[in-house]
């Protein structure tokens, strides 16, 4: 069973490399550190409701669709 946490940490990756933009980039666009944003996705980090948001405003995906198991095989 792969965790709710391993399973944000593939979406984030998953979706960020497939928009073509770097960890600095998705750090910058949600005013967070790039090392948060690699931390997040090698499952490192327990991020909060409010990251959660700020992650998904700057990917243009709505929340939840990065909590999703299997995401990118749904496209």
């Amino acid at each position: 069973m792969t965790s709710l946490r391993v399973t944000f940490a593939n979406n984030v990756k998953a979706i960020r490399q497939d928009k073509n933009l770097s960890q600095e980039g998705l750090a910058f666009a949600c005013n967070l550190h790039r090392t948060y944003i690699s931390d997040i996705e090698r499952g490192k980090r327990n991020v909060s409701i409010d990251n959660i948001e700020k992650i998904a405003l700057a990917l243009e995906v709505n929340p939840y669709e990065l909590l999703i198991k299997n995401k990118m095989k749904l496209k």
